[in-house]
This record gives C-alpha cells, structure tokens and sequence, in this order.
C-alpha cells in the first residue's frame, strides 16, 4: 500500500494548532469518521501515548480499529506514531508543524497497509483513495476547529 501525504495552511499560531492535534481524544467531537477514541497510556510527561482508535469506513458499512503509539516531541513540534496492533498489517507516520508566523502548516505521512484475504487490487485502491480522503479530511477538521469555522 501506498504513503499517504497531506498538508494544509492553518490560519492560527503553532501551539494552538499544536495543543488541538495532541488532544486527540477530542477528534470525535468534530471529525465524523471518527467513532471513538480511548487513551489507554500516557506517559507523565504527556509525550507518549498509546491510543485505541476506532474508525469509520462508510463505504464498507464497517470499522476499522487499531492501537498506536504515539511519541510527542514538543520542541520539534512533531508526531511520530506506529502500530501497536489492529486492522492494519502496517501503519505508522508522521505529523509536522511548521510555525509560519500568523499561519501554520501541518504535514502528515502515512504509512500503511490494510490486507484483506482475497481483496483485488480495485479495492485496494479504493482502500488508499480513502485513507487519503481520512487525513485530509482531519486535516480540514483541525484547520476548521482552529479557525472557529463550523463544519
């Protein structure tokens, strides 16, 4: 399965933009293929979490769920997160923030590879088409939420 990489401008400061994407329990709240998040682990410090996510796959009339660990790095202002396990033979990435003065631009990458017993390469494909269309659509959910526009 492909990498899946997406980036948009944000019209508000880094730590805001920053403090929303680390609080990922509140993505439900404004992200609707997102069912539930739990954190299971949090390190004292706060940059190491380890979260269960449970995702919804309208097309399919399913989800999908999966455990990842996520490792903050607050100076850095990144993300790198991998499988703990799940639906996904592989999964693990990447988010960056970038401080562009008034604006910020957040990166993400993902690796990830989601195998079905006899799935064709059609669906396959339309498996990647909508991990793209995931992450940009939270992607777009953060820059709304940040930028005070309603869904």
């Amino acid at each position: 399965m492909p990498i899946v990489k997406s980036s948009t401008e944000i019209n508000g400061p880094i730590d805001e933009v920053y403090r929303l994407a680390k609080n990922v329990e509140s993505f439900p709240e404004f992200m609707p293929d997102v069912k539930s998040i739990n954190v299971i682990e949090r390190s004292e410090d706060g940059r190491r979490t380890v979260v269960e996510w449970v995702g919804i796959v309208k097309e399919f009339r399913t989800t999908i769920k999966w455990i990842e660990e996520d490792i903050w790095d607050d100076e850095a202002r990144t993300c790198t997160f991998r499988l703990v396990k799940g639906d996904y033979s592989r999964y693990s990435g990447k988010w960056k923030f970038t401080d562009l003065g008034e604006h910020t631009r957040f990166d993400s990458e993902i690796d990830f590879e989601y195998d079905v017993p006899l799935i064709g390469p059609l669906i396959k494909g339309i498996i990647a088409k909508k991990m793209k269309d995931n992450v940009d659509n939270m992607l777009e959910a953060i820059k709304k939420k940040v930028e005070g526009v309603e869904g």
